[in-house]
């Protein structure tokens, strides 16, 4: 499998930090050291689990040998029991080892945004919102609000979120694409069945330890009043802030805090996310890598469908896992069309 054969780059990256992290004037950066001491955990974490398994492997093997147990003995019995425990032990190993991208291990940020279709589209896109707050609270992640745009009627214009935790980019970056709705809409009088689009894009939360460089004359930001119906969302001063970003065209707003300075500091963070990930994208081109999440929201892009009706069924179209429990994918059980995502190293390349 891709992700552990490349155990010793792994390990000389883990004594390349330790040795950084062991120098006088780590300190001198908080944010930098903190990044740094993250990116070791998580390569500690995986070489210690690759080595404490096969240590495993060959006690077990050793133990046969030394043994040679009598089927159906208790002995034997005990030796089959340890054998499977190890090796679904192995197999979680080599499922995790898939997330072995260089920015696998780090927080996400996910932006939500409804296509063409105005209210129906706006509560899909809410409804996705819900879903994604669901998944993060099963995987033991926490969420904060960056940004949130609610609809004129229901829904949602945009949404932005970061979900923090142990490898929370390396399992979201499946989700990244057009999400395809069809139902009976509860907007329509005539109960007519409407297909709406949504585009999902994830980004790899990034720190100061990357070499991005935002140009104070490449920027323009603004000031406005946060809106809402109430809540979170609405404040009686123009605290909400929007950057502009013009080499690139990328917009990032954010309105969730009280303080202007507060959501300057948050805005300035997902627009270098962003920027790292367009970087990244552009790099992949030159490799001739077709980066399959920036296509337009409309019939024919989408990754997955989500039929309310006639019947029920979500179906992912990049690895063709589908289920009838829809109800249960949207309460956040979307962890089996994220490993079979995962789990294909052609599409997995794309987002790695």
């Amino acid at each position: 499998m891709r992700g552990i054969f490349d155990l010793d780059s792994k390990k000389a990256r883990a004594s390349e930090l330790e040795d950084a992290s062991a120098k006088p004037e780590f300190w001198n950066n908080t944010q930098t050291a903190q990044a740094t001491l993250k990116e070791l955990s998580a390569l500690k974490k995986w070489t210690d689990s690759y080595d404490r398994l096969a240590r495993e492997l060959e006690d077990s093997e050793t133990l046969l040998e030394l043994t040679n147990p009598v089927e159906g003995s208790s002995d034997a019995g005990e030796l089959e029991k340890s054998v499977a425990e190890l090796g679904t032990a192995i197999d979680k190993f080599e499922f995790d080892a898939i997330l072995s991208g260089p920015d696998d291990f780090r927080d996400a940020i996910l932006t939500i945004h409804p296509g063409a279709g105005g209210t129906e589209s706006q509560d899909w896109a809410e409804m996705l919102f819900r879903m994604y707050n669901r998944w993060a609270e099963r995987k033991g992640f926490s969420v904060e609000l960056l940004d949130y745009q609610p609809g004129e009627e229901a829904g949602l214009k945009s949404a932005t979120l970061e979900i923090k935790g142990e490898y929370a980019y390396g399992y979201i970056k499946a989700e990244s694409g057009v999400h395809r709705l069809v139902r009976i809409s509860p907007f329509d009088s005539n109960a007519r069945r409407h297909t709406s689009f949504v585009s999902v894009h994830t980004y790899p939360v990034v720190e100061d330890a990357v070499d991005i460089e935002i140009k104070d004359e490449d920027i323009r930001i603004d000031t406005y009043r946060a809106s809402g119906a109430g809540g979170q969302h609405v404040n009686r001063t123009e605290s909400a802030i929007r950057i502009t970003h013009m080499p690139s065209g990328i917009v990032v707003t954010c309105q969730t805090e009280r303080s202007q300075h507060k959501n300057k500091d948050t805005a300035f963070l997902v627009l270098k996310s962003r920027l790292y990930q367009r970087r990244k994208d552009e790099e992949a081109a030159k490799r001739a890598t077709v980066d399959k999440t920036k296509k337009k929201i409309e019939w024919g892009s989408q990754i997955r469908s989500y039929v309310f009706h006639p019947y029920n069924m979500v179906k992912d179209h990049r690895t063709d896992v589908e289920t009838g429990n829809v109800q249960a994918v949207m309460d956040g059980e979307i962890d089996q069309f994220i490993q079979a995502f995962l789990q294909d190293p052609d599409l997995n390349d794309v987002r790695t």
